[in-house]
């Protein structure tokens, strides 16, 4: 299997709802699995990205939102086994009785740090225990865990590598270039020349795995589709004229990428498969070009689709390594429309230069793009990040795009990229700071 292949097959995964409400709740039941008694607190401390993004987020399978509830559910019946899903089997009485705990006052939220990098500590007193898991760098990677002050399971290869400086850290404003080799992420490794390369000869066998991607996202959005509380869903479905596949493929692409990014958002109950450890950005990487793919008469073919979302995947994650998986951009439609739109590019026959010049356009119109949290919001977002990536495909198929020598557009496309992290990270770190008191001071 190519390394390319292994890395894209590594980070897709699915995710029920939004994915911040989800870790939380898995955070908490991993550490109520270490605990016996009846439960007498829940404390969560978290980093900005995540506590921004579930801070008003619709929960799976729950009537209620946000950090408080993801934790009360996680104590009272997520399955930590489960990961990212771990709310998938949350009841009516589960959710009622999780209302009486945050009602009591047994569940704290608290803003740790300002950061892009994901960090969860979870802690769940009891009669008898306390235990707190400690999460870093992805949604579901637990490195410590502390049962009544003793250390009962550490990652000792992270901790090895963070005190050897590995990780890296978008904070830091050195370039990769200064980074050892070793430091480097792997996608970082490779050229967009490269990228292109591989997708051109990856086969049907080696990448079939990515069908799973559209199926599942297809099954989230018919479950919008057939949900009272949707309603930008409903107008999509009505301009795609009452159909879901329609020959206009923007009308489409709008219908089958937002319509599931809504359902996701609102906590309905299916998965959506993610990319960066995000449904959304899974979602926006790859509807648009099903719906391009079903729109087309003769069809491009099967293959050039799973090529395309490859291409889509590996430029989305070349972009959220230099931004940090949550910051105070969109990454969503920053840098998972980007890769969409290059995926679109690909379908169309663009060479090279033709999905260069889609970066740069997309780089220029897209990137100062804020992200408020994971919420109703997300939909509209990504109506405008799908309408712009169809414009900006045009538009390089034409010839035309911003030159590089305009904004923050790179002499080359890794440039470029590299560019629209850094805005983000360390470029908004103040922008996230704001985007909290602002969502703080509503509910104060």
């Amino acid at each position: 299997m190519k390394e390319l292949t292994r890395l894209i097959k590594e980070d897709i995964k699915p995710a029920l709802g939004v994915t911040e409400p989800g870790a939380i709740a898995f955070a908490v039941a991993s550490a109520v699995s270490h605990v016996r008694g009846e439960l007498r607190k829940v404390r969560v401390a978290l980093n900005s990205g995540m506590y921004k993004n579930a801070y008003t987020c619709g929960i799976p399978n729950s009537t209620n939102f946000g950090n408080l509830y993801a934790a009360a559910l996680g104590a009272l019946a997520a399955d930590a086994k489960k990961g990212l899903e771990a709310l998938a089997d949350i009841t009516p009485e589960d959710d009622a009785k999780a209302a009486e705990m945050v009602k009591a006052g047994l569940v704290e939220a608290v803003l740790q740090q300002i950061g892009s990098e994901i960090t969860i500590d979870a802690t769940v007193e009891t009669e008898q225990d306390c235990c707190t898991v400690h999460i870093r760098d992805s949604h579901t990677h637990i490195v410590s865990i502390e049962k009544n002050g003793e250390q009962i399971y550490v990652d000792r290869e992270y901790l090895e590598e963070t005190k050897a400086g590995v990780t890296c850290d978008p904070l830091k404003r050195e370039t990769r270039e200064e980074k050892n080799t070793d430091e480097i992420p792997v996608v970082h490794r490779y050229s967009l020349k490269d990228i292109l390369s591989y997708v051109r000869e990856a086969s049907m066998d080696e990448i079939s795995f990515i069908r799973d991607a559209f199926s599942m996202n297809m099954e989230l959005l018919k479950e919008g589709l057939g949900s009272e509380r949707t309603t930008i869903t409903k107008c999509l479905l009505r301009e795609n004229g009452g159909s879901i596949i329609s020959k206009d493929a923007l009308k489409t692409a709008q219908l089958l990428c937002n319509g599931a990014i809504e359902a996701r958002v609102l906590g309905l109950g299916r998965p959506a498969m993610s990319i960066t450890g995000s449904g959304a950005h899974g979602i926006i990487a790859t509807m648009p070009l099903l719906a391009q793919y079903k729109a087309e008469e003769d069809g491009s073919g099967e293959l050039c689709l799973l090529r395309a979302a490859a291409l889509s995947y590996l430029i989305t994650m070349y972009i959220k390594e230099y931004s940090g998986r949550l910051s105070a951009f969109c990454g969503c439609g920053i840098a998972a429309g980007t890769g969409m739109a290059c995926g679109l590019a690909f379908m169309k026959g663009g060479d090279d230069s033709v999905i260069d010049r889609v970066i740069r356009n997309m780089a220029s119109g897209l990137t100062g793009m804020i992200c408020d949290g994971g919420n109703h919001g997300c939909a509209m977002k990504g109506i405008v990040a799908v309408d712009a990536a169809f414009r900006a495909v045009d538009m390089a198929l034409s010839g035309v795009c911003i030159e590089s020598i305009h904004g923050i557009n790179g002499r080359t496309p890794e440039d470029t990229m590299r560019n629209m992290g850094m805005i983000a990270s360390p470029g908004m770190v103040g922008t996230e700071e704001t985007i909290v008191e602002i969502m703080e001071n509503k509910f104060r």
